[in-house]
């Protein structure tokens, strides 16, 4: 029931960074940095100690199950991205109609978001299970980067003129997957390994959203210094929650 919460609250913070996006555009790359630092410190910090600590599924004598679905989540996301033509950066001055490939694309695209913030809200409740301490670690980082989500998606969706069509069934989308995600994983009942293996998978999803997708486009207008202490500061704070935790 926790983790049902905790996701209808970063449902919260997506249609707050939403409508900070249509307030003003200057800082988007300081909440980006800021994010990005945050979900690579949850992987390096929590994470990857955690799932790999616990595991003995082994594919081989020497590669674990955990190894092999980290890689995997990162190239799903990464081929399921290519496919939709999804996620250019909303500063980004190259031709949207050019990058994208009719209505077909569009179904792609949506497809894809509704699957990875799905994949956000199993891994609240999925990371529960493990201990409470990680699963607020996930929490504040997810927190912050469903933030970075809205304000970035309705950036992007005001700059081509589809606000009005789309925006609302994008938050509505958004709320559905996670909220739904998060009850799917709180009565789920998995073994320890397996639920090393998901966060395994979980941890690659994060790794391509930080450096495949937030980081480019926290730099694609705003290459300054200050974005990159905004990451360093994601980073130290995400190292500050774990020691305390």
């Amino acid at each position: 029931m926790i983790a049902i919460v905790l996701a209808a609250v970063t449902v919260g913070s997506t249609t707050l960074g939403g409508y900070l996006a249509l307030r003003s555009k200057d800082r988007f790359h300081l909440v980006l940095g800021l994010a990005a630092g945050l979900l690579l410190g949850l992987v390096g910090f929590d994470l990857i100690p955690t799932i790999f600590a616990g595991n003995g599924i082994f594919v081989t004598s020497k590669v674990s199950l955990v190894a092999v679905a980290f890689v995997a989540g990162f190239l799903i996301l990464h081929f399921t991205e290519q496919l939709a033509g999804s996620h250019e950066p909303a500063d980004s001055d190259y031709d949207h109609e050019h990058t994208h490939f009719g209505d077909f694309a569009g179904a792609i695209g949506a497809t894809a978001m509704a699957g990875h913030v799905f994949m956000d809200g199993v891994a609240i409740a999925v990371s529960y299970k493990v201990s409470h301490s990680l699963g607020i670690a996930v929490f504040l980082a997810l927190l912050v980067h469903a933030f970075s989500d809205g304000l970035n998606t309705v950036a992007m969706l005001v700059k081509h003129g589809h606000w009005t069509s789309r925006g609302k069934l994008l938050l509505i989308i958004d709320a559905v997957a996670r909220i739904g995600g998060a009850t799917l994983g709180s009565y789920l009942t998995i073994s320890d390994n397996w639920v090393n293996v998901y966060l395994g998978l979980f941890a690659g999803f994060v790794i391509y959203i930080a450096t495949s997708h937030i980081l480019p486009e926290a730099h694609s207008r705003h290459p300054s210094k200050v974005t990159m202490l905004t990451t360093l500061a994601g980073v130290g704070i995400m190292w500050i929650i774990v020691a305390i935790l």
